[in-house]
């Protein structure tokens, strides 16, 4: 084949390697060929979009719900014949090298993310025509953060005010003649990537049956097309404590530790959102399992992730074992 080597790249701008609303995105193509060749049009594309897509079985018919939205679009043209097919243009033999530049909008953004059923992505494009049936195409994705330091939160302040605050929760079930309490306390609502939180569960059993609770971080990942939605839950298991016999009571203290690459809290998308749950559940023989939920806000943070350290409890007593 005459084309060799066709590949893109860009230049990072931070260590992190990450673009942000008003950044410049610039780099380069690199063309090598093994002899000279004609050239229709060679261009490089920038883009970032929102995209969901899902399937529903209404009886025989599979239907589809998709919709997308575009943040960006942007195109430099490197070469273009004049007469707009000819091929006029020539790229020489050997290894040719063509920088480009954008600057990214200076817009409220949402993050890259790929979900269950949709993502948010941003790349750049570029495609070389030789003719209508010999077409070169390569594709890099980028990157994107967002400039929103709350981008859950844009219409509501009382969740910023309580991301600091203490989160407390009681529930009580009967179990034929007893009954059950359970209080759930975390340290605080929101916490950064890496980071981690106290979560404290004081159960009361007064009934005749042995109950054993549990702790989940749950993931719940909203889609919407036009007028249908759809959500995919995620139950992360952090923590089992040991069975509470009947008329007796315990306390459980587990901490829960936020991975670094644990996606942040996000509603600034009109198409899809990312929302987390701290989850307590009695794990109750023969019975529905009672729970409590408790939310939980994920920021973004702010050391790379190998340089991340866990903030431990201060009012917690230490994990047993």
């Amino acid at each position: 084949m005459t084309l060799k080597h066709f590949s893109l790249e860009y230049d990072k701008v931070n260590e992190q390697g990450t673009f942000s609303p008003g950044d410049v995105l610039s780099g380069k193509v690199i063309v090598v060929t093994s002899k000279e060749i004609k050239v229709q049009c060679f261009l490089v594309k920038a883009k970032g979009k929102a995209k969901v897509i899902w399937t529903e079985q209404d009886r025989q018919t599979t239907v589809v719900h998709s919709n997308k939205k575009k943040y960006f679009y942007f195109e430099h043209i490197i070469l273009q014949d004049k007469n707009k097919g000819d091929g006029s243009e020539i790229m020489g033999p050997g290894r040719n090298v063509y920088p480009f530049s954008f600057v990214i909008p200076n817009t409220d953004m949402p993050s890259s993310y790929k979900g269950k059923f949709g993502a948010i992505t941003y790349s750049l494009r570029a495609q070389l025509t030789q003719s209508i049936w010999l077409v070169h195409k390569t594709k890099t994705e980028f990157p994107f953060l967002t400039k929103a330091e709350f981008p859950f939160a844009s219409k509501s302040d009382i969740i910023i005010i309580g991301l600091k605050e203490q989160q407390h929760a009681t529930k009580i079930s009967f179990y034929g003649s007893g009954k059950v309490t359970m209080n759930v306390t975390s340290e605080q609502m929101g916490l950064k990537q890496g980071e981690a939180i106290g979560v404290s569960v004081d159960v009361f059993n007064d009934s005749a049956r042995s109950v054993t609770p549990k702790l989940y971080l749950c993931e719940k990942q909203t889609f919407v097309a036009r007028s249908k939605k759809v959500v995919h839950t995620n139950d992360i298991l952090f923590g089992t404590g040991e069975s509470v016999p009947a008329e007796s009571s315990q306390t459980i203290t587990k901490v829960l530790s936020i991975p670094p690459e644990m996606h942040p809290t996000f509603f600034n998308c009109c198409m899809m959102k990312l929302e987390y749950r701290i989850k307590i559940t009695l794990d109750v023989p023969l019975v529905k399992n009672p729970e409590i939920k408790l939310p939980l806000v994920i920021l973004q943070g702010l050391l790379k992730p190998h340089q991340q350290k866990q903030k431990r409890s201060i009012w917690f007593k230490k994990l047993p074992g």
